[in-house]
């Protein structure tokens, strides 16, 4: 049994984790950290996670960045690792959870889903056969209309895969309407789309001469992220310190 402590659990995301560890034998939600309680959780929720007093196997996080510093200090402190799902950190807060890892175990990823995870391995290994042989690469992610951050977390994720896979030869192009030029060889065009209540859609193009090998990942409801952050914190009871990746649960399973 994984007992965890939900950070963000009144949020969206926080909802639907705490759903899908009802019907999960394997996981318990002990606590959760929000600074809205509606009384409606069957778990004691604290304001902050400095205040909760719950013993617990690890933390998931879908909450903000501004709580990072706490969530680590925690974490450090009672010896409790911790998922961390929430996007749009600083390079400063970057380093920051890379100087814990070295004393504590964390997770982190762009993007929870396993089948993203696993995507961004396929498309590392297209890249090899596929860009080394000349083919353009663009990138298209389409989400909701309420999505603040463009492009998404998981098309850079995806862009940095293929560009890691070539030496890191590309340059991100996230607009071409100021460009009257013909494409570079060396750009890897991302674009963003936002409209209507649409999950989560990423495209992988690679665009050669006369053919066309696109690589497509649909999430359909917010359910594929919570399974995979609970997985994650299965994987992560236990480990003491480290830095870990999805790709890190998948080996694993």
């Amino acid at each position: 049994m994984t007992r965890i402590i939900m950070c963000g659990c009144n949020g969206a995301m926080g909802k639907t984790i705490t759903g899908i560890v009802e019907d999960d034998a394997e996981a318990e939600i002990v606590a959760g950290i929000d600074v809205n309680d509606n009384g409606e959780n069957t778990y004691p929720v604290f304001s902050s996670i400095k205040d909760c007093d719950v013993e617990a196997d690890a933390i998931i996080d879908f909450s903000t960045p501004k709580v990072l510093t706490d969530l680590l200090t925690y974490s450090e402190e009672k010896k409790v690792p911790v998922v961390l799902c929430t996007t749009g950190y600083s390079e400063e807060q970057l380093a920051e959870i890379e100087e814990a890892s070295e004393r504590t175990a964390i997770l982190k990823s762009a993007n929870m889903s396993l089948g993203i995870n696993t995507l961004l391995h396929l498309v590392q290994e297209a890249a090899k056969v596929l860009a080394a042989e000349g083919f353009d690469v663009e990138i298209v992610e389409k989400h909701h209309n309420q999505k603040l951050d463009a492009p998404s977390g998981t098309a850079l994720a995806l862009a940095d895969s293929v560009n890691e896979a070539m030496g890191n030869q590309y340059e991100y192009i996230y607009d071409r309407s100021q460009r009257r030029q013909k494409r570079e060889k060396k750009e890897l065009g991302i674009s963003a789309v936002r409209g209507g209540t649409i999950v989560g859609d990423h495209d992988v193009i690679f665009a050669g001469k006369d053919e066309v090998v696109t690589f497509s990942h649909t999430a359909y409801s917010k359910a594929v992220f919570g399974k995979g952050a609970v997985s994650a914190a299965k994987f992560l009871n236990g480990k003491t310190s480290g830095r870990y990746e999805m790709a890190d649960v998948i080996a694993a399973n």
